[in-house]
């Protein structure tokens, strides 16, 4: 009888147990709109209706990239073509993407390259994989680090007169929430003086060209689709989104991870996201 018992008890702790790992093994996620958790399908059904689909990131969270990869190949899987925009890339190392998806660049040569735009190499491994398994075109959206290096340091305004000239007016125009992360980024500190708005000419200048790269590419092969994956500030709607609005009339979605002190399930607002991706431990970011 007593061993009956035990056996009978471990044999329920490992149901718990189970049903447990289960319960966080697949993802959970908030709609923003109304703070309903939606399933796999509802977010993807939602997602594929929209020509760009933008997913934060911690850049060193190897979850957030997990959950960026889900994404991108249920809706190739669903047969529209699709693309990813990269913020780790340049727009000036399109060719070695280009030649990275092809196959036509060996994984040395492409890390040399990589590390040349980025960091973290690791990390974003399984990403640059995926895109070459699959030939999945990838755009490089950023622009050279000097340039947003120097106008966080003196401004826009200092920039030569070509160069502001091609890159169009950057003005410190912010929404508050967007404000208040770029005190965050500086450390709390700026308050409205010239370090805090050539910060944000710079944060400005990041996401208006971010979205113009986005524009261009959906220009000259408008059957595609875009999943976008950058920072989650860059991703956030006041970020890329606002500016893209401000410069083609384009549908898109935004899915944010859940980031403790950032955004996350007490603080969700649809006017930062469309959907939030709680964070539940390391087996929750897979569908």
């Amino acid at each position: 009888m007593r061993r009956t018992m035990i056996a009978t008890v471990l044999l329920v702790a490992a149901g718990v147990l189970l049903l447990s790992g289960n319960a966080l093994g697949h993802p959970h996620i908030l709609a923003a709109d109304n703070k309903r958790e939606v399933t796999g399908e509802e977010l993807l059904a939602d997602l594929s209706q929209a020509q760009v689909v933008l997913i934060g990131e911690l850049h060193n969270h190897v979850g957030h990239h997990q959950a960026q990869l889900a994404i991108l190949d249920a809706l190739r899987k669903r047969g529209k073509p699709m693309a990813l925009g990269v913020e780790m890339f340049r727009q000036d190392s399109q060719k070695f993407l280009d030649r990275w998806t092809a196959g036509m660049l060996s994984a040395d040569d492409f890390r040399t390259v990589f590390e040349d735009n980025w960091s973290m190499w690791r990390e974003y491994l399984p990403v640059f994989d995926y895109v070459r398994d699959h030939s999945v075109k990838t755009v490089g959206l950023n622009i050279p680090r000097e340039l947003t290096s120097k106008v966080a340091r003196q401004g826009f305004a200092a920039l030569e007169d070509e160069q502001r000239q091609a890159l169009g007016n950057v003005v410190c125009v912010v929404d508050p929430a967007y404000s208040n992360y770029i005190r965050r980024a500086m450390g709390g500190h700026g308050g409205e003086g010239r370090q805090y708005l050539f910060f944000c000419e710079a944060q400005l200048l990041w996401d208006t060209m971010m979205a113009r790269n986005i524009i261009r590419f959906l220009a000259e092969y408008p059957e595609f689709s875009m999943v976008v994956i950058a920072g989650s500030a860059h991703a956030w709607k006041f970020g890329i989104p606002r500016q893209m609005l401000d410069q083609a009339d384009i549908s898109y979605r935004v899915v944010l991870q859940e980031i403790e002190g950032r955004i996350d399930r007490t603080n969700l607002n649809p006017e930062l996201t469309d959907y939030l991706w709680l964070d539940y431990g390391d087996a929750g970011w897979h569908f």
